[in-house]
């Protein structure tokens, strides 16, 4: 299980989720959001995160010229398109500042069917995504609610390696064993307040991901 911890703005919670495993640190580049950074900041948390670890900046309809002058001013590894992007676009995009690229489809458990979100995946997969995030649908935000889906419509025969994200904690991680996951994105579930991570939190929540693995059925079979 791949952990990507999002929503950094401490420069201490970056050294905290480097030092407990983190394989990804995620950065968020979209102004209304809370757990925003700007450009500045996000040049110092960067410095912090050594190679090996990745850094995802998470963008939400951001325009050409924005992703580029973005790419010019922060080193980071992959874009995490959040907004309302389509496939096509988000190519385009990645081309623009030749970076590897996943989307965040925000799946309605009232509206979604498996079959929707088997093709929505397949569309991303043709344009060249390296993975696909399945997040809460929330009328009014592109992310960050705290909230989970049904589990239910995530499909097994994915196109693309599939991150799980929204309502997950310490707690309920080892509900997502079963699933046909590649990876986890945390935000909400380890802080203390937005955008302010909580070591205590970050700890547990590794510690219940490198538990629950190995403890696998599946794993210990093999």
């Amino acid at each position: 299980m791949h952990v990507k911890f999002c929503g950094f703005t401490q420069l201490a919670d970056i050294q905290d989720a480097v030092r407990l495993g983190a394989d990804a640190v995620g950065l968020v580049f979209y102004p209304p959001s809370p757990r925003a950074v700007t450009p500045g900041e996000a040049q110092v948390l960067v410095a912090a995160v050594p190679a090996f670890v990745s850094v995802v900046a998470l963008v939400v309809n951001m325009t050409a010229d924005e992703l580029i002058q973005l790419a010019n001013d922060v080193s980071f590894d992959i874009i995490q398109f959040h907004g309302d992007e389509s496939a096509d676009e988000c190519q385009e995009l990645a081309n623009k500042v030749n970076k590897r690229w996943i989307k965040a489809l925000r799946i309605n458990s009232e509206t979604n069917t498996l079959q929707s979100v088997k093709a929505q995946i397949e569309q991303f997969a043709q344009a060249g995504a390296s993975s696909i995030l399945l997040d809460a649908y929330h009328q009014h935000k592109y992310g960050g609610t705290g909230a989970s889906f049904d589990w239910d419509l995530i499909p097994y025969d994915s196109a693309l390696p599939i991150i799980l994200a929204g309502g997950l904690t310490a707690d309920n991680i080892a509900e997502t064993l079963d699933l046909p996951i590649y990876g986890v994105d945390v935000s909400g579930g380890i802080e203390s307040t937005k955008g302010v991570k909580d070591a205590a939190k970050m700890r547990a929540f590794m510690k219940a991901v490198k538990r629950d693995r190995w403890q696998s059925p599946a794993l210990s079979e093999s």
